[in-house]
């Protein structure tokens, strides 16, 4: 994943601030949340253009940022729900032995 992020930026990227219109025909730019939401899922669903429409929203660092972000996010929310411990979740989730 970060191998993408790191070939975008490399490619020499362009960065497309705007976003979906907000009224009156404006556009807002998209949020680094907003960012690696799309991205994740686009990895998860495999749709490369999704993966690249999301990469270009903001910079290789603030995807980034966002993408572990929401792993950490994500990584608590799941450990609640199945009453363990975020490191037992993520070694569960990597095809890791346990600790």
């Amino acid at each position: 994943m970060f191998d993408r992020i790191r070939k975008r930026w490399h490619r020499g990227a362009s960065v497309n601030p705007t976003g979906p219109a907000t009224g009156a025909g404006k556009q807002r730019p998209h949020n680094l949340f907003e960012a690696a939401a799309g991205y994740v899922a686009a990895c998860a669903e495999d749709d490369q253009e999704g993966i690249d429409e999301a990469a270009g929203w903001v910079s290789p660092e603030a995807l980034s940022f966002g993408v572990n972000e929401l792993a950490c996010r994500a990584l608590i929310a799941l450990a609640r729900e199945r009453d363990e411990s975020p490191r037992d979740v993520a070694r569960t989730l990597l095809g890791l032995p346990a600790a």
